[in-house]
């Protein structure tokens, strides 16, 4: 990161929340359920499914996770009456997972118990390494009692490839992304290349064994990494789809969806949307001079 990028993050904290909201609307659907389903609509009628993401993670209070909860069970009550093809995805500690592990595992058992009832697929995403055996551990407990539910690998972290081994050999639905947590040299790859080359070995090795894969990545050189194995396997184009962040690779995501590829757009949506913004914009330090150059008017 250059200099100048580097003095933008850091200012991040510091830029009033109306200027991060202007830029940062492209990330976010908006703080209210209608929002989201407004943008869901737009996504469908361009080709798209989505993924409704209630923001809000690490909460402080276990009671907070009724709240999360009952937001989601509106969310699925919102997806099944206004016909939207999409589904949900769930942080486990937006439920308590890193202060009461038993509760959250009950505080997700009723959302996807509310999920099954209404046939909505449900995405347990992957957060920081401090929770990935428990997150994999839930996912495969779940997995148990239902075929529509999936996880998140994170092509970053080491260990990864031996997850995807363990996903493999139950079939699992799996989203594979690059990671975005900070995480320690001995935990994660650090290199551009060996990222890239995690990824790609971890989408061909699910795809090959049977598995339903989300390709999640904007990084148009791994989209054809991905396509090359998709035509060396023959694979219908039901067995995996690309996955997006909303306003990220827009014109990407068309290409793909005017080629015939599934695209899934994950659209978050929330109260939280102002800390969720900054960690997105940290990532693209590009986009988050635009705010900076805002507090200062155009010339």
């Amino acid at each position: 990161m250059n200099p100048f990028n580097a003095l933008i993050v850091r200012t991040l904290p510091f830029v009033p929340k109306p200027l991060v909201r202007v830029v940062a609307s492209r990330y976010v659907a908006g703080e209210t359920l209608e929002d989201a389903v407004r943008s869901v609509r737009a996504l469908n009628a361009e080709g798209c499914s989505a993924t409704l993401d209630v923001l809000g993670e690490d909460m402080t209070r276990v009671d907070e996770a009724e709240e999360t909860v009952a937001e989601y069970r509106r969310a699925l009550d919102a997806i099944a009456g206004n016909g939207l093809d999409a589904n949900i995805s769930i942080k486990l500690t937006a439920l308590g997972l890193k202060l009461d592990r038993s509760r959250c595992r009950e505080q997700f058992g009723r959302i996807l118990e509310a999920a099954r009832a209404r046939g909505t697929f449900v995405r347990i995403d992957m957060e920081d390494s401090s929770v990935t055996e428990e997150t994999i551990r839930i996912y495969l407990e779940s997995r148990g009692q239902t075929d529509g539910v999936g996880f998140v690998l994170q092509a970053y972290l080491r260990r990864s490839q031996e997850d995807a081994r363990r996903a493999a050999s139950v079939r699992a639905n799996v989203r594979v992304c690059k990671g975005i947590y900070r995480e320690p040299p001995e935990l994660a790859f650090t290199g551009r290349d060996e990222i890239r080359d995690s990824f790609a070995a971890i989408v061909d090795g699910l795809l090959a064994q049977g598995c339903f894969v989300g390709i999640a990545t904007h990084d148009a050189a791994l989209v054809e990494r991905a396509l090359a194995t998709v035509r060396r396997l023959g694979l219908a184009r039901e067995a995996y789809e690309f996955q997006m962040l909303l306003g990220v690779a827009v014109e990407l995501r068309r290409r793909l969806v005017a080629a015939g590829h599934r695209l899934r757009v994950y659209v978050p949506y929330g109260q939280a949307w102002h800390a969720y913004s900054l960690r997105r914009l940290k990532e693209n330090p590009a986009i988050a001079g635009q705010i900076v150059k805002g507090m200062f008017g155009s010339r």
